[in-house]
């Protein structure tokens, strides 16, 4: 009996030791960093940019199958199947926007400078002006081949019918010339020495007279307006020509920040010009129609506009003790007014925004007055944003006319972006598409019966291409394959060309009818051999319970039993509000090819979608609001913590790294949860959120003089005493995004509160988007290092 308990104590030891032994040796992946770092040139140059050419025979797309230095433009013929690269001379003429007549015969294009037309039906091209000024924006006017254009801050228009140029706007920049005025003694003389010398009187009413009758022999001309020092942007010309919505920019004079480039081609270190800091001077606007019938102009007015003076609800926040909180501002807030978009008719309307992010407001613009009627205000405590809206306040969003009556936008009023319709003379307001779900893009019909939309319906994982009549109903599904698709249709709405991919498998480029059930035809071939000698993994999608009871999902690489190593790794991906979590071949596809590289090694991987990224609805969007550092951190934590309650990894072993918002995670992540995470890596990070850009930041955390306590909540260089475990900071010098200043500004801080156990490794010739191979390289052979030394 003791000799057989002997017998399997000591095989029992043998075993343990050739298991902690396995432990100890690293496992090989087919893969080498320094091969998946090289981006592209590993993977193979996917097809991009793809659009049709105007007469709907070819599709033009971005490529680089022969590994040249430079991609080039190729030319696929659709009917035959057949690809071509686009040379010099061709490329030279060929158009890349472009409008098309009514009836389908021509189109006119501007092109370096110039002003083209083509006969769609010939293929002749004709070349309207060439000139040393530059003119840009061509398109033919209503219901004819007459060809207006801007150049020089005005319009113009040429004549079809015998080439004449007409000058349709005179803005003049400077101030206009006035006739010096006297001061009082010297008027006093000027009237005596008239009264008393009569041929001077004489004189000057001949001269007075000659100039009056000098004027009524006057052609008509467009009146002059001076813009003075301000900047000038033509908005939109009515259908008719008759009006003219333009707006005026004053500069605020913010200074803006400089980044040093130390290794500059001349040998000298140069000053990079960036971006201002989030909270200081901001430009202001204003916008004015130009009526050429009656040759004056209107100063569109928005101070009536509901909610114009509304107060934002954070500001309770600083109320001094025993003060009422007033809901209602005592001026007007600042807005920018966006478009026109004109209907076929004439009507207009524009979006007004608030530059502090709160509201938007659609508006009819009644062009012989100015006057401004709000027909839709969407207002968002926290910030404007979400597909077809968007957070950026320069664009109008996805707005348009069905008919004369009846508008179609998008809004987040249910939680989720949807497309309404609005008709302008009841006010009914129609949601055509509803649900748990968003609408990514939607495009009208030529025939205006049918929306084109991209919805997330399915899954927020998923992205597929529907039909939707713009009476609603139920959308009609065109494309069918799991993925991701991104759509560029014909001029004739009848085929589509298509960027489509999978989790393990990148973007290749396909042509399908724009049908249900049609065939989607494969039309490139990208892909290395040596990318294709590898089984990529496809990636499971799971959801994890936060610990406020949210379901949050995540992308899970585990690796073979056989190689699991017990360690764990938390990706967080950038921007913040992006998705990661999907079907489709991800942007950050080096961090895919990585993480497959770690999975070979033994290590479960996780990415997450945490509250902030794309794709999951207005309330998973906004989480972040004045509290960066949050849910979002949350979320991760809760992930780490998932891996090691189902994914069997050992909670003393887990690392977190992540880049731009990923980074900021990382850094609060390290300060703030040292117990959850043994070791992690920082790139190109925020570490104070009052040192980014206004437009960004001001969403999210308002501004540090309007919300201090948000800015301080929300940045890592608050939080640095935290620090406790391994932590390497990774940044580009010439980064005039997040700028090196972040990481030098922390890395001090980090110094006089002696920490030890950090390292920053910069990366001198580099900005927010690293481009040599050779540094990607660098950066994650110090991100794996720091995993191997404290995680294995």
């Amino acid at each position: 009996m003791n000799k057989l308990l002997g017998l399997f104590t000591l095989l029992t030891c043998f075993a343990i030791s050739d298991v902690l032994h396995a432990q100890d040796q690293p496992n090989v992946s087919s893969l080498s960093i320094k091969q998946i770092m090289q981006g592209e040139k590993f993977v193979g140059y996917s097809p991009s940019n793809q659009r049709w050419s105007s007469d709907g025979s070819s599709i033009i797309f971005s490529w680089n199958p022969e590994m040249d230095t430079l991609r080039s433009n190729y030319k696929v013929d659709v009917d035959a199947r057949t690809i071509s690269r686009m040379e010099s001379e061709e490329l030279m003429y060929f158009p890349n926007n472009y409008d098309i007549s009514e009836d389908g015969m021509y189109t006119v294009y501007g092109k370096h400078g110039d002003i083209f037309k083509l006969n769609l039906k010939t293929g002749t091209r004709t070349q309207l002006l060439k000139t040393s000024d530059r003119e840009s924006r061509p398109f033919f006017s209503e219901g004819g081949y007459d060809v207006v254009y801007m150049k020089n801050n005005n319009y113009f228009i040429r004549y079809n019918d015998d080439g004449r140029i007409e000058q349709l706007t005179q803005f003049v920049s400077g101030n206009e010339r006035k006739e010096r005025s006297l001061s009082d003694p010297k008027q006093w003389l000027k009237d005596d020495q008239l009264d008393l010398i009569q041929v001077l009187d004489d004189r000057a009413t001949a001269r007075s007279l000659r100039e009056e009758r000098s004027e009524d022999q006057q052609p008509f001309f467009p009146m002059k307006i001076h813009y003075g020092k301000k900047r000038i942007n033509l908005n939109g010309i009515s259908p008719d020509l008759n009006h003219i919505v333009y707006s005026f920019t004053t500069s605020s004079g913010d200074d803006r920040t400089l980044v040093p480039d130390y290794v500059s081609e001349s040998g000298f270190t140069e000053n990079l010009y960036s971006r201002s800091k989030v909270g200081g001077p901001q430009d202001s606007y204003e916008s004015w129609v130009y009526d050429r019938t009656g040759d004056t102009t209107y100063m569109i007015n928005t101070k009536e506009l509901p909610g114009i003076k509304s107060k934002a609800l954070f500001m309770k926040d600083y109320l001094e003790d025993g003060n009422e909180f007033i809901d209602t501002l005592k001026k007007a807030r600042e807005v920018i007014i966006l478009g026109p978009v004109f209907s076929d008719g004439g009507n207009a309307m524009v979006v007004v925004r608030s530059m502090d992010n709160k509201d938007r407001w659609i508006c009819l613009l009644d062009l012989s007055s100015g006057n401004l009627t709000s027909i839709e205000r969407q207002r968002d405590e926290a910030w404007i944003g979400g597909p077809g809206i968007v957070s950026w306040n320069f664009s109008t969003g996805n707005i348009g006319w069905i008919d004369e009556s009846t508008i179609f936008f998008q809004s987040e009023e249910t939680g989720y972006s949807h497309l309404y319709s609005l008709n302008i003379n009841s006010g009914q307001k129609t949601a055509l598409t509803s649900g748990n779900y968003e609408v990514l893009n939607a495009q009208l019909s030529k025939d205006k019966t049918i929306f084109y939309l991209t919805t997330n319906e399915e899954s927020p994982h998923i992205q597929h291409f529907y039909h939707l009549s713009v009476t609603g109903g139920k959308p009609i599904k065109i494309t069918s394959e799991l993925g991701g698709h991104q759509v560029a249709m014909s001029p004739d709405e009848s085929r589509l060309a298509i960027r489509y991919s999978t989790s393990n498998t990148p973007w290749e480029l396909y042509v399908m009818d724009n049908q249900p059930g049609a065939e989607m035809i494969q039309l490139t071939e990208s892909t290395t051999d040596a990318f294709n000698q590898y089984d990529w993994v496809l990636p499971e999608i799971i959801r994890f319970k936060a610990r406020d009871g949210v379901e949050v999902p995540a992308r899970i690489y585990r690796p073979e039993d056989n190689k699991k190593n017990g360690a764990g790794v938390v990706f967080v991906h950038g921007a913040g509000y992006l998705q990661n979590v999907h079907h489709w071949w991800s942007g950050y596809y080096r961090e895919y090819m990585f993480h497959n590289f770690l999975r070979d090694q033994g290590y479960t991987v996780i990415d997450i979608d945490y509250r902030a990224s794309a794709g999951y609805g207005r309330d998973w969007r906004t989480a972040i609001y004045r509290w960066m550092g949050g849910h979002d951190l949350n979320d991760n934590v809760d992930g780490a913590k998932y891996l090691v309650e189902f994914e069997d990894v050992d909670a003393e072993r887990i690392g977190i790294y992540g880049g731009s918002y990923g980074g900021f995670i990382t850094l609060m992540a390290m300060f703030n949860a040292p117990q959850q995470f043994k070791a992690g890596a920082a790139l190109r990070s925020v570490t104070d959120w009052a040192h980014y850009n206004h437009g960004y930041t001001s969403n999210i955390l308002n501004t540090p003089t309007t919300d201090p306590d948000a800015y301080r909540k929300s940045s890592p260089i608050y939080f640095a005493e935290g620090l406790q475990n391994h932590l390497v900071m990774l940044h580009g010098m010439v980064d005039r995004n997040v700028q090196f200043q972040d990481v030098v500004r922390l890395s001090q801080r980090l110094i006089e509160l002696e920490k030890e156990n950090w390292e920053l490794a910069v990366f001198p010739m580099e900005g927010h988007g690293f481009v040599e191979p050779s540094s990607w390289t660098d950066e994650y052979r110090r991100i794996y290092e720091l995993f191997e030394k404290y995680l294995r």
